[in-house]
């Protein structure tokens, strides 16, 4: 039986990467200048000025009635009713999806109130849905640390898989100093990586493929997960960067007891097959 090719590859597999937030649309911002290939970014905002400034291919302001563009005051509750107002316009940028990232700093009011109901727009329409999100610095405070924990417990129900990273780790990750910019630089590159490396397992033809249904399968209400990514050169090369991926201290997570695993490898033309 005859049938067409669709040459336009792109279009076959929509994935689409969501900031909700400030956090969520700064690591936005990072991405579309880190050149991230693949995707679509779309940035979810009660705050009408930052929306103004981010580089997101599309841009979403929430909660106009609620909030008036002003942002929602650090109070997870005004982002909760902002999300739960626009679900209209959140319902139409994720419709047609095959995969969404959710991205968002918890703690504070937009991100925290709103993730969960983006997420929960997402799953409802049987988009494979993955949150990759940060947790406060311990000096933000206590109040700011509940927020969280109790927006990380809400997203947790409304996503297939979840990547939570706190942010008091990060100084456990870089030999160099610490300093605000580049701690949630190095937050934001486990997103990039993983958005990155899951976009061109789909996309990219490679030795061996992986296609959507396979991703899916390992992704789908999987709960907590795992992400890491490791570089390694010289002898033992293989067995170096494999370890570095799965011992990141950048998580709460590890892979023990894992369901599933997706390991996506690039490497020289003469890799070993013993390696």
């Amino acid at each position: 039986m005859p049938f067409e090719i669709d040459n336009d590859f792109e279009n076959v597999v929509q994935i689409k990467v969501i900031g909700v937030g400030g956090g969520g649309g700064n690591a936005i911002d990072r991405m579309v200048t880190m050149g991230v290939q693949g995707v679509e970014f779309i940035s979810v905002n009660t705050d009408k000025q930052a929306l103004y400034r981010s580089k997101a291919t599309q841009k979403i302001q929430i909660g106009e009635k609620v909030t008036h563009g002003k942002g929602a005051g650090s109070k997870p509750e005004m982002g909760s009713k902002a999300a739960d107002e626009s679900r209209e316009a959140i319902t139409e940028a994720v419709r047609g999806s095959d995969m969404v990232f959710i991205t968002a700093g918890m703690g504070g009011g937009t991100g925290t109130g709103a993730a969960p109901i983006v997420a929960e727009i997402a799953r409802d329409l049987g988009i494979l849905t993955v949150g990759i999100v940060t947790k406060p610095f311990a000096f933000e405070g206590k109040r700011r640390m509940e927020q969280a924990e109790n927006g990380i417990e809400q997203l947790r129900e409304h996503v297939d898989s979840l990547v939570v990273i706190p942010n008091e780790r990060l100084k456990l990750v870089s030999e160099q100093r610490i300093t605000l910019l580049n701690a949630f630089s190095i937050a934001d590159d486990v997103l990039r990586q993983g958005v990155q490396s899951i976009s061109d397992l789909i996309k990219l033809p490679g030795l061996v493929n992986l296609d959507f249904a396979d991703v899916t399968a390992v992704m789908k209400d999987a709960g907590y997960a795992h992400m890491g990514v490791g570089r390694a050169s010289g002898k033992d090369k293989a067995e170096a960067a494999a370890n570095m991926a799965i011992s990141s201290p950048l998580l709460e997570t590890s892979i023990s007891g894992a369901k599933g695993v997706i390991i996506n490898i690039t490497s020289s033309p003469d890799i070993g097959l013993d390696e």
